[in-house]
């Protein structure tokens, strides 16, 4: 369970191994950027929807500004869209809803620069609109990809699920086939889609100024590390890693994306990445509601203008300041984190994760909007965040 941040304890979460770390006032000379940052499970949108849907549904202008601003692309397959919103009853929205959201290494600056997608997440909103679920999508998770005649791609009977956003050819296509390809696992259509890319993950996190959160281990980063002398030298390299203590902390931008893309020097791996990842986007949104991003219509104008040409939507005809206000009831306290029950398995030398008997059951609950009983019924498979 997330713990309380009291804005004192392990505030400074980053130890470095070694006997030299750079001096704790001194800021590190961090790294060029890199697009595997960009792989991370974080929805810069989500945090946009959730928090600043009343200040912006509230001044036209603002709602002229997130149609100006951010990309609309269809993201969503023919089978896994659900039926198109009527445009005239607007402020009608009613749940349950799905909405598909993913983190891609495409850069804005650099777009042949990455095409995959190991960052999945099913926002699910159920009837009552006031809460949400984020069930995270194990990247390696062996599915069953259909065919994707914009690519000649003729489907392959055991994949894993990430694969899809590269045989759809990436972008638009990739993430039509990746909903397409939950379609068939879950049966569900989806409401719409959202998918952000490095550039909007970082400016997000730099105009919060950081973030506090709180992990239950030890991370040990592989890719964040300084030289004797204070400079940023990665761990490969033989520089002393970034450590992050168990505790709650504020973390810097920097240490925020290094922090949530760490899985192999966790114990369970990427199902652990999941929890940090889910718990991140519970601390982004809540320091974006200390920012004021709820009520205050410029901090929520200078958000828009930070993220929105990194961040692709496709909300199925729904007017998006529409959405954004049906939404203004979901605080980062009634989020709650779920996972499918699933195990690794090494199959003909392939390292997958294959779900489990009892994955169904919540498949089914997602069709059913019946969250609620299924996290109850397995508290092995949720995370409260």
């Amino acid at each position: 369970m997330q713990q309380e941040f009291d804005g004192t304890a392990n505030a400074s979460p980053v130890d470095h191994a070694g006997p030299k770390g750079p001096e704790k006032s001194k800021k590190p000379k961090l790294p060029g950027r890199d697009p595997i940052w960009a792989k991370l499970l974080i929805v810069a949108g989500l945090a946009i929807a959730l928090v600043s849907g009343a200040a912006v549904a509230a001044v036209p202008i603002l709602s002229n500004r997130y149609t100006n601003n951010i990309n609309q692309s269809t993201l969503l397959g023919q089978n896994s869209r659900a039926g198109t919103a009527d445009e005239t009853h607007h402020g009608d929205v009613e749940g349950p809803l799905n909405f598909l959201l993913l983190g891609s290494d495409l850069r804005a600056l650099d777009p042949e620069d990455g095409q995959r997608s190991d960052s999945i997440i099913i926002l699910h909103i159920p009837a009552t609109m006031d809460r949400a679920y984020l069930l995270s999508i194990p990247r390696d998770l062996r599915v069953k990809i259909p065919a994707f005649a914009p690519t000649d791609f003729k489907g392959a009977s055991h994949q894993k699920i990430n694969g899809a956003f590269q045989y759809g050819g990436g972008g638009e296509g990739g993430v039509q086939l990746l909903s397409e390809t939950l379609h068939d696992l879950l049966g569900i259509q989806f409401d719409g889609a959202a998918i952000v890319n490095f550039d909007g993950f970082k400016a997000a996190v730099d105009l919060l100024g950081g973030v506090d959160m709180c992990i239950d281990q030890k991370v040990t980063s592989i890719h964040l590390g300084w030289d004797d002398k204070g400079n940023y030298l990665s761990p490969e390299q033989g520089g002393h890693p970034a450590v992050y203590e168990p505790g709650c902390h504020h973390l810097e931008p920097y240490q925020a994306l290094d922090l949530v893309r760490q899985r192999k020097s966790l114990p369970n791996g990427d199902y652990d990445r999941q929890k940090n990842q889910q718990r991140f986007i519970r601390a982004m949104l809540t320091k974006a509601k200390e920012k004021g991003l709820t009520t205050n219509p410029v901090a929520a104008d200078r958000f828009i203008r930070a993220i929105g040409q990194a961040l692709t939507v496709d909300l199925n005809g729904l007017p998006l300041a529409d959405l954004m206000f049906a939404l203004r009831n979901i605080s980062p306290d009634n989020l709650m984190g779920l996972q499918v029950p699933s195990e690794p398995q090494d199959i003909g030398g392939i390292s997958y994760v294959v779900a489990l008997p009892e994955a169904e059951a919540l498949y089914s609950a997602v069709r059913n909007d019946q969250l609620d009983s299924w996290a109850v019924e397995n508290p092995t498979w949720v995370n409260h965040m």
